[in-house]
């Protein structure tokens, strides 16, 4: 189906345009006209300028057919090619798709265009601009909201109950668990929470002398004396807060060995022991299949999600003050940065590379389909009005040009014998 062409007020200039500079040409045909007229069958000067208004006019009528010839039938004649862009325009879009294609859309030429382009340099500056980065952190914070918002509970349950579970299931998790057990045991990670335990244990049981006295009491004989098992529980008490003090304040304490030593051997045996790979596996399976582990994981969604949209619409606060600074470092490293630079133009440049020849050619396509929609006149009016112009010029210098010449001959003649 075709299409019309709606033309703009900068067409409209352009058109204008076009009517002067055809009235140029062919008032310079009619001017050769004249004088042809005038100079015919006189001799002496007079007959070389006949000769050149001659010349002139034919130059002139047959420029005039091979311009018009690319829009329209010459005087409504016609005549076998003519009219050659609304007769052939489907054609010739797609010769333009595939000139595109073959010399502009290339994984080379768009590869070595994007390494002269120095994209990431740029981007760095641009980034390190004062109020650059806020800017992008201000336009990015409600798209973000935005996306977190349209993932809704239904959603994330069906991902949970189709996607995460399932693929939990099916994946052994003894030697992912002791791996990264193993990892965090190397690293000394888990020494901050147990810190964390020991000191608030100290200062639960600091603060709860009367809840051990009944843990431990609970324990005593039923024939000692109340004098003795007070005497006791003081001094247990007391034990147990030195003590807990003790592993606070030493870091090479026997305590705190032992609970290496511990998750060291758990961390081997998840690996390597398959009985406690498979008490691992069970206690999996009793996990996923206790009916409050997906609602209490959507629970956990919709507070994480609340806290997430809160803090991305707070324009004071920390969460965008970190995305600033974090943009702006980015952008400083992909000044300074070579090897950061480099990377990231050559994934630009190997993802354009493999975009073009993936779609290149559905891209190339969209020349000839939208060229095919058009309207055959439409389109040979939008063409000529932007080139036409120019192309009047090839009658204006057909003219000149073709009275030159024929100056030229008329005064060769003369000199033959």
């Amino acid at each position: 189906m075709s299409t019309s062409l709606a033309l703009p007020e900068s067409d409209e200039q352009r058109r204008a345009a076009l009517r002067r500079m055809r009235f140029v040409a062919t008032g310079l045909l009619a001017f050769a006209a004249l004088v042809f007229v005038l100079t015919h069958g006189r001799d002496g000067v007079w007959g070389y300028v006949n000769a050149a208004s001659e010349a002139a006019m034919v130059g002139a009528v047959a420029d005039w057919f091979a311009v018009t010839a690319l829009f329209r039938h010459p005087l409504g004649l016609k005549v076998p090619h003519t009219a050659i862009i609304p007769t052939r325009k489907d054609q010739l879009g797609k010769s333009l798709e595939e000139f595109v294609g073959s010399n502009f859309l290339t994984p080379e030429l768009v590869t070595e265009r994007i390494g002269q382009a120095e994209i990431p340099r740029r981007l760095g500056e641009w980034i390190e601009r004062p109020g650059n980065a806020e800017r992008v952190v201000a336009d990015a914070a409600p798209a973000l909201c935005r996306a977190v918002e349209t993932l809704d509970d239904d959603e994330v349950r069906h991902f949970l109950d189709t996607v995460l579970l399932p693929r939990l299931r099916r994946e052994p998790i003894g030697e992912l668990a002791g791996h990264l057990l193993e990892g965090i045991v190397a690293d000394g990670t888990h020494h901050g929470f147990v810190d964390v335990c020991v000191t608030e244990m100290h200062v639960w049981v600091s603060e709860n002398k009367e809840a051990v006295s009944r843990i431990v009491g609970a324990k005593a004989p039923w024939w000692s004396p109340q004098w003795l098992d007070d005497a006791v529980v003081d001094r247990i008490h007391l034990e147990i807060v030195k003590w807990l003090a003790e592993v606070r304040d030493t870091p090479n304490h026997n305590m705190r060995k032992a609970i290496d030593a511990f998750l060291a051997r758990a961390a081997h045996d998840l690996q390597h022991d398959e009985r406690t790979q498979e008490q691992a596996e069970n206690i999996k399976e009793r996990f996923l299949d206790h009916p409050s582990v997906a609602d209490s994981a959507i629970a956990l969604w919709g507070s994480v999600r609340r806290m997430l949209t809160d803090a991305l619409l707070d324009e004071q606060g920390a969460l965008r003050e970190r995305m600033v600074e974090h943009l702006r470092a980015l952008g400083d490293r992909l000044q300074h940065d070579e090897a950061l630079r480099a990377s990231v133009e050559r994934r630009l440049e190997s993802g354009a590379a493999s975009f073009v020849t993936s779609y290149g050619h559905e891209i190339t396509t969209l020349i000839s389909s939208t060229v095919e929609r058009w309207d055959a006149q439409d389109a040979s009016d939008r063409i000529e009005t932007f080139v036409g112009r120019d192309l009047q010029f090839i009658r204006i210098n057909g003219t000149v040009v073709g009275g030159l010449v024929g100056l030229f001959i008329h005064a060769v003649s003369q000199l033959l014998p």
